[in-house]
């Protein structure tokens, strides 16, 4: 049974390309219609449950699968294998950035990459605005964030949490439908004791080393996986924030270049933070340094998700009977709308200008991009992929790959390269 577990999530790990929906499918596919380790229903709710977790909603539906399966071997099967061979492919490809990024060649083909992810990026918004936006709270929840966030540079974290808070006092009384054993209570608590003391354990002996670099790795990390509702694309722009003006380990356009590259491999889209851990480490000690930071990420990262399904998925149905939970949960994934709003925007500014920069007014903190510094190529390539993406519905890699070559060829033919 394992070896079919092994086959079956590895090849769902190798093929996850094209974020959250087209994982989902696949899964779908392999679980429901070929297979039948997951009911409809079974899927749905799990699908559910998942979409309400912070993380990645396709790694954790994975690892319900597994767990499914085989209990807790299974789940580390089958959320293990959708997670391994994107972040080996990120390991390579940030080992490589790390010594070729600046060659003319390769920055000519990020253009094209950035072009298309600013795309990639809308799309997302439309997706998530159709599936959270459900109520006029909801909407007004929405453009709060992001205005908070554009406008007045409120943390994320921050927004998050009051964002869940006014979902929770806006819903009525618990209504229980469902009470759980017991047993499994006690079962969920000594999941979350034990898998707690696992995933602080590296950074207990990473204090006692006396590394101030890993430090500061392992600890922002850690946060920004407990507050990543609604997937990568929320958390993206205060990552940024962090990453290059609070601990200056990369540059603005590095940091685009690490989306980009993140988009063009298979796994979850969170994987960018391996990459961010790497090129950091590269920079503060080379490749043993680069290696041991992005271990580090992976762990910080991913080891909650499995956490929250090993403690959690036991408790689906009690879960699913606590409106104001449900309410908090739903207007959190309502202000991520906000959220990737203003990614959205603070993306596209730094693809399409050569200089942005941060202006203030009075309690307004904005950014505001140098209209000379327009880049042509990059809106053109833009609209191209707009066009094959969201009209034409074409496949993403063959898109990154069309754009990619694009802007290499323009380069090359206007003397740019």
């Amino acid at each position: 049974m394992t070896r079919e577990d092994i086959r079956v999530f590895g090849r769902i790990g190798l093929l996850s390309f094209g974020g959250p929906a087209a994982q989902i499918a696949l899964m779908h596919k392999e679980l429901v219609e070929k297979r039948d380790w997951l009911s409809e229903d079974q899927f749905l709710r799990a699908l559910s449950f998942c979409m309400l977790l912070p993380g990645p909603e396709a790694m954790q539906l994975a690892t319900y699968a597994g767990w499914k399966r085989q209990g807790i071997l299974g789940g580390l099967i089958g959320g293990g294998l959708f997670v391994l061979p994107g972040a080996f492919v990120i390991m390579v490809l940030a080992l490589a950035y790390g010594t070729y990024g600046n060659l003319p060649v390769v920055q000519a083909l990020f253009l094209g990459v950035k072009a298309t992810v600013v795309i990639i990026v809308i799309e997302a918004l439309i997706k998530i605005s159709k599936r959270a936006l459900l109520k006029t709270s909801h909407l007004v929840l929405a453009a709060s964030a992001f205005v908070a966030l554009f406008f007045f540079a409120v943390p994320f974290p921050f927004v998050v949490l009051v964002a869940g808070l006014i979902g929770a006092l806006g819903q009525p009384g618990e209504a229980v439908t469902y009470q759980p054993q017991s047993g499994t209570l006690m079962h969920s608590l000594r999941v979350i004791l034990i898998g707690g003391h696992l995933w602080a354990a590296p950074l207990a002996m990473i204090a006692f080393s006396g590394n101030t670099f890993l430090q500061e790795v392992g600890l922002f990390f850690s946060t920004l996986a407990v507050v990543t509702f609604g997937g990568a694309y929320a958390v993206l722009a205060y990552m940024t924030q962090e990453v290059v003006v609070s601990f200056e380990w990369l540059t603005t356009p590095q940091m685009m270049d690490a989306l980009g590259l993140a988009e063009t491999t298979p796994g979850p889209l969170i994987l960018v933070t391996q990459f961010v851990g790497m090129i950091a480490g590269l920079a503060e000690g080379g490749t043993g340094m680069a290696l041991t930071a992005g271990a580090l990420t992976l762990w910080v990262t991913f080891v909650p998700c499995f956490i929250w399904i090993f403690a959690g998925a036991p408790l689906i149905d009690w879960l699913d009977g606590r409106p104001r939970l449900r309410g908090a949960l739903a207007a959190i994934t309502a202000a991520v709308v906000g959220v990737i709003a203003n990614l959205s925007i603070w993306f596209a500014m730094h693809v399409f200008f050569g200089d942005v920069s941060r202006v203030s007014y009075g309690p307004v903190q904005t950014i505001w991009p140098n209209l000379l510094t327009l880049q042509p190529l990059a809106v053109g390539l833009a609209a191209i992929t707009g066009v094959l993406l969201l009209w034409r519905h074409w496949s993403l890699p063959v898109v990154l790959l069309i754009s990619a070559a694009l802007s290499l060829g323009i380069s090359a033919a206007t003397g740019m390269i």
